[in-house]
């Protein structure tokens, strides 16, 4: 029985009632009388798409940036054990402690089946409503594209993982065992085309928060270079750009603006919407990027300082850099005063606070910070990677890499670079671009480099890191494998 409970709550997301423990998969009970209306349809995609505030809000953040050479954690409720490696089958952060319970890969996990499991759902129920046509096929498009989204976030995070395509109405539906990276990539590739088929283009009137179909298609071309599937991630990552529905914005800044959110939409193509006056709606990582007590004109009206960038990562732009700008070394305090670095954290005198998620009008914590999915800049070095890959320093992959280079107001890439150098200026590029957008660890991991890559990224705070093989992909939850008798633990975590 203790099996069946915590694979529900992994799966399904639904809350099981304490004092009713049977046989029942109880989403199965749930739905019998749901699923009939336009609003039951409504509903239903809000579900699935729920899981973003969880994994984006902060347990994905906790297990990649965590552990890269970009940033770090305050040691507080557990999260030095992933900027450690010291974390085992058993961990979940500060285990008793409320929201912290689901940081980490744990939450990765949960959140991610959650989603999928509501999504199933759609994809089996909503076709048979009686509804707007377009709408319709809209919503379940959607349960595609973020099916696809979830069960490509766990197998970045944990490499071979169970794929779940059909609701579970039964225990025995729930139990699945690993799927080969493979055919992982197969289901993720089907549900991405399902996705494009159904979704509306790219307007200013798209509902923010949905996906269009450009956006999926970018979304495709990453898959596809995770997948070392470079013909396919070339193809998309073109089609994307060269579709006219998306640019990037003139002033890498504006960006991450939070007063500029609607017209920064251009260049994030989905993000998770972040609502400050909606309860459950807003991020948490604004609070955890500010420094710590702040209610300065600068970051928010309550910041705890829980993340910081590395000296050596800051240090390693270039001065006319402007995405240098996106972190900061001193900062505004409520009386207006200036902070310097050594005052910016209790922890080291050399803390580099990261700038992307600020709103200096948040109600305590409560924000308006979004959180990019996928962003057209990163579409273009998708581009410029997967046509090296295929062709070698190209003058098309050139023209990818400096069109990101000029927007930081950057120089073009030296030119004549040799194949294995051009691939390695473009992940430099990805990780100044992309920092704190849960996307350099799993650039190490993809390619391998992490060993060599993060015993470098240290400081006064954490002087010796020391990964291991096995940490390439995290362990599968223990909880899991206690509640699925199907599923085996990863390698070197046995």
């Amino acid at each position: 029985m203790k099996k069946q409970i915590l694979l529900l709550m992994a799966l399904s997301g639904l809350t099981i009632s304490c004092s009713e423990l049977d046989e029942s998969v109880y989403s199965s009970i749930f739905t019998t009388n749901f699923y009939k209306t336009a609003s039951d349809a409504e509903a239903g995609i809000a579900s699935v798409s729920g899981s973003l505030i969880n994994l984006y809000g902060f347990p994905l953040v906790a297990a990649s940036d965590f552990a890269a050479d970009q940033a770090y954690p305050r040691a507080v409720v557990g999260r030095n054990t992933i900027t450690l490696f010291s974390y085992d089958p058993y961990y979940t952060a500060q285990r008793n402690s409320g929201r912290h319970e689901t940081e980490g890969p744990q939450g990765v996990w949960r959140f991610s089946y959650k989603g999928i499991e509501n999504a199933n759902w759609v994809i089996e129920k909503v076709p048979a409503i009686q509804m707007d046509p377009q709408r319709r096929t809209e919503i379940v498009a959607e349960a595609y594209a973020l099916r696809a989204l979830y069960h490509w976030t766990l197998t970045k995070t944990f490499n071979e993982i169970p794929v779940k395509t059909r609701a579970s109405s039964s225990e025995t539906e729930a139990l699945v065992t690993k799927s080969s990276r493979a055919d992982i990539y197969k289901q993720i590739y089907s549900d991405l085309e399902q996705a494009i088929a159904g979704l509306p283009s790219y307007s200013a009137s798209l509902v923010k928060g949905r996906p269009s179909k450009e956006a999926i298609l970018g979304l495709y071309a990453k898959v596809a270079l995770y997948n070392e599937d470079w013909p396919k991630a070339l193809q998309m990552a073109q089609t994307t750009i060269n579709s006219g529905k998306y640019a990037l914005m003139p002033n890498v800044l504006d960006v991450f603006d939070v007063d500029k959110e609607d017209a920064a939409r251009i260049e994030n193509m989905w993000a998770v919407e972040a609502d400050r006056v909606t309860p459950s709606r807003w991020l948490t990582v604004m609070g955890i990027a500010g420094p710590r007590n702040s209610s300065g004109p600068d970051y928010a009206k309550v910041s705890f300082g829980s993340w910081f960038a590395y000296q050596g990562f800051f240090d390693s732009f270039s001065p006319s850099d402007k995405r240098r700008q996106l972190l900061d070394t001193t900062y505004r305090d409520v009386s207006g005063k200036i902070v310097p670095q050594r005052d910016i954290t209790p922890v080291t005198p050399k803390g580099v606070l990261i700038r992307k998620y600020r709103d200096p009008n948040s109600i305590a914590e409560a924000n308006n910070c979004n959180f990019p999915i996928i962003r057209l800049a990163d579409v273009y070095l998708v581009a410029a990677e997967a046509e090296a890959r295929q062709n070698g320093a190209t003058a098309v992959a050139y023209g990818y890499i400096n069109t990101v280079r000029k927007r930081a107001g950057l120089g073009d890439l030296t030119p004549g670079l040799g194949k294995d150098a051009f691939i390695a200026a473009v992940l430099q590029e990805r990780s100044w671009e992309l920092f704190a957008e849960a996307d350099r660890w799993f650039d190490l991991t993809r390619t391998n480099t992490f060993l060599t890559v993060i015993p470098k990224a240290v400081n006064d705070v954490y002087p010796t890191r020391t990964p291991l093989a096995k940490h390439r992909y995290y362990p599968i939850p223990l909880e899991e494998i206690q509640a699925n008798p199907k599923l085996t633990q990863n390698p070197g975590w046995e």
